[in-house]
């Protein structure tokens, strides 16, 4: 067992970085837990002060800092590195043209970290050709998500701004990423809450077996019956065996957002419950199940110490929701509400058992069988909200970079666009399981079913899903 490395104290891995290793293993390289983005403002920049404000970001957030390493056994290890003065990288994009800005920086975000006792973040200064000016940043899963990557560049702007600008405070300190560990591992070692959280969701996985829904309909699950000659099969194999992933987004307008969001305020629901909503009413259309499980993202910050104590803190679960067509929108919408907040509670619970007891409760034929399609992360408005209101009209945008590579069939990212309010609809997938066309199918009725909702939130599920029954527009469609 190892105690220290390089002088540093050593911590065993966390259960949100167990789970990201889950799925390494499948993929051709480690790029799949590469994140990477950008955040440029519409300002000429000083170099040498974001240099400086750079490096006191990094000195400032343990969890940035975070190296790994590997025992004689085999078994990782992580700690923390004091911070050291970094020179920055910086490139100018500015004789380029858009497209050549943003392959490149695509380029980059595929490239694997070396993992042990190495640095996991890299971040350059970005002088763009539209006049925007500022970073791209590149961190590995195992040490960030992207709440702790919003709050990582956040930091940057302000403590740039508090050293340009008059009247810009100082930022608050960042949160401690070893305390927050330390209190991740007492809650594992079998403390009240954990036992708890247990409980829940072995008595949710215990309520029966869910069944797979397709994006097409039933004739893949149908199949599967054939194959494994077994009339009463629930599960299907939802990835394939090529990883090689793409990145279709669809971009809803500043206007039709604001309807939605107007819901959610009216209803006091969040905008993820009306997409899960949405989505597992898509599904239902799709192959007339009543029992739709997607899978769910959870960010685990709940209280100011998680939020600005970095790492990486999220854990995805199947969200199983079971509804006639006779119920109406909205009590589908509060349910998925109840349940979210359910979750939220128990949240800390591991992923990889809530698999291994899900798979030990419904035996499998084939290890490589699942229920859920498609996994959903919603992003909250996070940035403008806080720092970047002191810098009054000035503009900024962001953007996120695949990696390339996608460990589960389909994943849905929704975040709003900071420029114009409006939301985009990230699907990244794997190319062999699903195409464009499909895509802006699902797309296009996902919007249909919450505009529907929206406005008429007594129809029942059943009433929108017969209103549905039209022919699919050309794509230039405003919902």
């Amino acid at each position: 067992m190892m105690k220290t490395r390089k002088g540093h104290k050593v911590y065993p891995l966390t259960v949100a970085q167990k789970f990201h290793l889950y799925y390494a293993p499948h993929c051709p390289n480690m790029a799949v837990l590469n994140i990477g983005t950008s955040l440029t403002i519409e300002v000429e920049l000083d170099w040498d002060q974001l240099k400086k404000s750079i490096n006191e970001a990094y000195a400032r957030n343990e969890g940035m800092r975070v190296r790994f390493a590997k025992d004689k056994e085999g078994t990782w290890y992580q700690y923390v590195m004091d911070p050291e003065e970094k020179d920055i990288e910086f490139v100018d994009f500015s004789g380029r043209t858009m497209e050549e800005a943003e392959a490149e920086m695509q380029k980059w975000t595929t490239v694997p970290f070396k993992m042990f006792d190495a640095p996991l973040t890299r971040i350059v200064m970005i002088k763009m050709p539209d006049g925007f000016n500022g970073v791209y940043f590149l961190g590995n899963h195992m040490i960030v998500d992207a709440q702790s990557l919003i709050c990582f560049l956040k930091d940057i702007i302000e403590l740039y701004c508090n050293a340009k600008y008059e009247g810009v405070p100082y930022p608050k300190d960042m949160a401690s990423y070893i305390e927050q560990l330390e209190r991740d591992f007492a809650y594992e070692a079998g403390s009240k809450a954990q036992l708890r959280d247990i409980e829940y969701f072995q008595k949710e996985i215990e309520k029966g077996e869910p069944i797979y829904n397709d994006l097409h309909g039933t004739a893949k699950l149908e199949s599967m019956r054939e194959m494994f000659k077994n009339p009463e099969l629930r599960s299907a194999f939802c990835v394939t065996d090529d990883t090689k992933s793409a990145l279709d987004i669809f971009h809803l307008e500043e206007e039709p957002t604001k309807r939605l969001m107007d819901f959610c305020e009216k209803y006091h629901v969040s905008l993820a419950c009306l997409l899960l909503m949405g989505l597992r009413t898509y599904y239902q259309k799709m192959n007339g199940f009543d029992d739709v499980s997607l899978t769910t993202t959870i960010a685990r910050r709940a209280t100011l110490k998680e939020k600005k104590s970095g790492g990486t803190r999220i854990h995805s679960f199947p969200f199983r929701t079971i509804f006639p067509q006779d119920m109406k929108f909205i009590d589908g919408v509060y349910a998925i509400r109840d349940k979210q907040n359910e979750y939220f509670r128990h949240a800390n619970y591991d992923p990889t058992a809530y698999f291994a007891y899900r798979a030990k409760t419904y035996p499998q034929p084939n290890p490589g069988l699942g229920y859920e399609p498609i996994s959903l992360t919603y992003q909250p408005l996070t940035l403008k909200e806080k720092g970047l209101d002191q810098l009054g009209d000035i503009r900024y945008k962001t953007k996120w970079y695949p990696n390339g590579i996608c460990p589960q069939g389909m994943y849905l990212t929704v975040m709003h666009r900071p420029e114009d309010n409006g939301l985009d609809f990230n699907f990244e997938h794997q190319i062999k399981a699903v195409s464009r066309e499909e895509l802006e199918y699902l797309y296009y009725y996902l919007c249909k079913i919450m505009f529907k909702g929206a406005e008429n939130p007594d129809l029942t599920i059943g009433e929108i899903i017969k209103l549905l029954r039209l022919p699919i527009p050309e794509m230039g469609f405003a919902p």
